[in-house]
């Protein structure tokens, strides 16, 4: 059992974060404060990281389904779980994006951190690393889970994701256009260095 390198709370919530464990910072908080999650969905957090959005969407949830492809996280998040009282509603799983999900699951709402900060090819190679390496333009997993989401989405359910303005916002707005998504931006934070977050929600129309 890992020792938590630190501990982070949120409202009545605690999550401890283990060593090469994304740590919850601005987005997670932007992301936690503006999460909405109807009773009885069912919810995939992918991601998951030390597991607070996942966890917290589990008070209303049906179920939650959380993935990341760092094990540490898994581990972390599982633990995070029985912590917080939610163990019970939550599966947590290992891999890369959608390629653990059966082929026919289908959830209510599906919500996503991405990594979408610009880096080097020499970046994202740790397993931490991965957290936040969004590649040349900060776009390569945005792009991938674009590609695939609307497999696992029913007609109706929702997208929460969160990107940098500097990780091509527009595209993502467009993107989601062009699937027959409702897409608007609930909420932004300026950060420092002249760098933007924005969540996006985006409902599933046909």
């Amino acid at each position: 059992m890992f020792s938590p390198s630190k501990r982070v709370f949120f409202g009545n919530y605690v999550f401890n974060v283990w060593e090469d464990v994304y740590e919850p910072a601005e987005d997670s908080f932007l992301f936690a404060e503006n999460l909405s999650v109807r009773k009885g969905e069912s919810v995939l957090d992918m991601g998951t990281g030390c597991g607070i959005l996942g966890i917290i969407a589990a008070k209303n949830a049906s179920s939650v389904i959380a993935i990341d492809i760092n094990p540490h996280a898994v581990r972390c998040a599982k633990q995070n779980a029985k912590i917080n009282g939610v163990a019970d509603k939550m599966l947590f799983i290992q891999g890369d994006l959608f390629t653990p999900i059966k082929a026919k699951a289908m959830f209510d709402l599906i919500l996503f951190n991405a990594p979408y900060l610009p880096t080097e090819p020499s970046e994202g190679t740790a397993l931490i690393e991965r957290a936040w390496a969004g590649g040349a333009n900060g776009r390569s997993v945005i792009d991938r889970f674009l590609r695939e989401v609307c497999r696992y989405l029913k007609i109706g359910g929702h997208i929460m994701l969160m990107q940098s303005a500097i990780a091509d916002m527009e595209r993502t707005m467009k993107i989601l256009e062009d699937k027959g998504f409702k897409a608007e931006v609930i909420a932004s934070l300026s950060l420092p260095f002249f760098e933007t977050i924005v969540l996006i929600e985006a409902e599933r129309l046909g």
